[in-house]
């Protein structure tokens, strides 16, 4: 079977990251409204062994660029990681999604079999593309959006099953 790398990277994180976008600007406007400081739901932890909602965003995002830059063989940009408000975790996203949508499918596809060597910590791990794509990269990226939407939940923020999803049904 044929798989068409970009098909199965760059659209579901792009819409992943707009849901996530989405869910932000829901956030912002929760804490408006009721007169909550943002920081609050910014810093804001499931458990507290575990990262605040920011880091959270940008790790989804780091994600994101990281496998799209590694899929097409070029160096990941790198972020500041220093997003303290709405506004800016808003930024990271859009730019986050302008990066991916400015790859083109011949830069993906075919890198099935391409080696990926992603350093974590103290180690470097290599994989080849279509298993760093589907077995770290989309569980992770959602893993995180994930997380965003079950904090501002548990922090009383609106949002529900189709704001995590988007607009299919």
């Amino acid at each position: 079977m044929s798989y068409s790398m970009y098909a199965i990277s760059v659209p579901p994180i792009v819409r992943s990251l707009t849901n996530l976008r989405t869910i932000l600007e829901k956030a912002a406007a929760h804490a408006e409204t009721k007169k909550i400081d943002p920081s609050v739901l910014i810093n804001a932890r499931l458990y507290p062994d575990m990262f605040p909602l920011s880091r959270q965003v940008q790790i989804a995002t780091d994600v994101a660029k990281g496998a799209v830059s590694r899929l097409a063989g070029l160096e990941p940009p790198k972020f500041e990681d220093n997003e303290t408000t709405f506004p800016e975790l808003l930024a990271r996203i859009d730019k986050t999604i302008a990066l991916l949508e400015a790859c083109k499918p011949e830069q993906l596809d075919g890198s099935e079999d391409k080696a990926i060597a992603l350093p974590m910590h103290d180690k470097t791990v290599t994989f080849k593309g279509l298993p760093y794509l589907l077995d770290f990269v989309l569980p992770n990226v959602y893993f995180h959006v994930t997380t965003v939407y079950a904090i501002l939940r548990h922090n009383g923020v609106d949002v529900g099953k189709k704001d995590f999803l988007g607009d299919i049904y």
